[in-house]
């Protein structure tokens, strides 16, 4: 039978192998400090974490997609001479805090998996790190302590206080940070998005959250308003302006809210497109050595019938109802050369009341465009596979979403419109309310 510890409070341990495991909504790590009576490690392979995830009695366990890692312990296989073995919580996002998100969960595990303690660390405020729990010998058995303890000093304050060797500081950034954005109200406690794909929805974000319930389209009559004075804030007015032509013999270079018609120089319309997305994890250099933080961005295309959404391709449905769009697959790290991820679009099959397909990017995990670079989506010439059009993405942005390119009807044509704005949601659930300011000004 589990029980709910408050900070300060302890219970034994009956069982000689544990796991300790997190649920929280914020990207973080796992890691332990095996330390003596002292307080202190050992040896800096007294310290367990994602670039050393194995120590003595500790190993450090990759979680399932989307979730933090755990800490498998085997108390037997403690040296003697530790005396606690202390869980800390350190958020991916060092200028971030605990108190932009839902308070973290520890949970103590058997090997079985029963949980038998479980300790929510409330009053987290500007902190980014935090001894969540400690497991502790006493009068010859193992006990377990809820300490909550948020740490000022910063990580490497933390573990070198706990002895650990720190060769280097992070590498300082060459520009300040744009300020991020003020904080959202947190995923978990929103109301489910009103369109989700059948079939129970989409996963939810790393936490336990309620599943969206519904499917597409949307009721009759319930679609975005046309945009109008007072209505939907319009996108960020586009750096240069108009509209230039595709070209046979090179890709054309779109920057922002540049449009291009879907015609072949010499005026033969395109009738099999793809989009090709792709983008790179930010490779950050930190006291431990190079890391690339695990990101999980999903591209999705949504359409519309005018204002009203219609159906979406994403990773949990790959193609359209009517067979017109067809999503490739999902890449769940953004790792390699090229693109990440393909849609395939045949336009001669979009039915004649859809007016427009958007393409999105969404940050499964949390992560913010910030911790991304090389960001693009380009057009391809289904038929020949050549690059028709390119648009990269400038910078990062302090937001989960991005909408990366519109293709949308103009009379009997295709356009295609590259727009490069971002916004916060994790999955096509929380980006669908957000679209309908880009549905106006075709």
């Amino acid at each position: 039978m589990s029980a709910t510890l408050a900070k300060g409070q302890n219970g034994p341990l009956a069982v000689s192998d544990v796991v300790i495991s997190l649920q929280l909504t914020a990207p973080a790590d796992l890691s332990a400090l095996l330390v003596t009576e002292q307080g202190k490690v050992r040896t800096d392979a007294d310290f367990v974490f994602y670039n050393q995830p194995s120590g003595p009695g500790v190993d450090l366990r990759p979680g399932p997609a989307g979730q933090p890692a755990s800490l498998a312990v085997s108390l037997p296989a403690v040296p003697a001479d530790i005396d606690q073995i202390r869980a800390v919580i350190t958020l991916d996002d060092a200028t971030s805090n605990f108190g932009r998100s839902a308070p973290p969960t520890a949970i103590v595990s058997d090997a079985s998996g029963n949980q038998l303690f479980s300790y929510t660390i409330e009053g987290l405020d500007a902190e980014s790190i935090v001894i969540a729990l400690e497991l502790y010998r006493r009068q010859g058995s193992w006990k377990v302590r809820a300490v909550g303890q948020g740490y000022a000093g910063g990580f490497a304050a933390l573990v070198t206080d706990h002895g650990v060797q720190v060769d280097d500081s992070p590498a300082q950034a060459a520009a300040p940070q744009q300020a991020p954005p003020p904080p959202a109200p947190s995923y978990p406690q929103q109301a489910a998005p009103a369109y989700a794909p059948p079939g129970g929805g989409y996963p939810p974000p790393p936490a336990p959250a309620q599943q969206p319930a519904g499917g597409y389209p949307p009721p009759p009559g319930q679609g975005y308003p046309p945009p109008a004075q007072g209505g939907y804030p319009p996108p960020a007015p586009p750096q240069p302006a108009g509209e230039i032509s595709l070209s046979k013999d090179r890709p054309v270079s779109l920057q922002k809210g540049q449009r291009v018609t879907l015609r072949k120089e010499g005026g033969a319309a395109l009738t099999f497109v793809k989009m090709g997305l792709g983008w790179d994890p930010v490779r950050t250099r930190g006291m431990f050595g190079n890391r690339t933080v695990d990101i999980d961005l999903d591209a999705s295309v949504c359409l519309f019938a005018d204002q009203n959404l219609v159906d979406v391709a994403y990773y949990g449905q790959l193609s359209s109802k009517d067979g017109s769009v067809r999503h490739q697959g999902d890449n769940l790290t953004g790792e390699g050369d090229g693109d990440d991820e393909m849609i395939l679009v045949d336009l001669t099959r979009i039915p004649a009341h859809i007016t427009t397909l958007l393409f999105i990017v969404t940050s499964y995990k949390g992560h913010s465009f910030e911790q991304v670079q090389n960001a693009f989506s380009r057009l391809i010439d289904g038929t020949t596979n050549g690059e028709l059009a390119r648009y990269t993405l400038a910078g990062g942005m302090p937001f989960t979403a991005m909408a990366m390119a519109k293709v949308y009807r103009v009379g009997a044509d295709w356009k295609m419109q590259a727009l490069g704005e971002g916004f916060n949601a994790k999955h096509p659930g929380e980006a669908v309310p957000q679209l309908g300011r880009f549905l106006g000004g075709n």
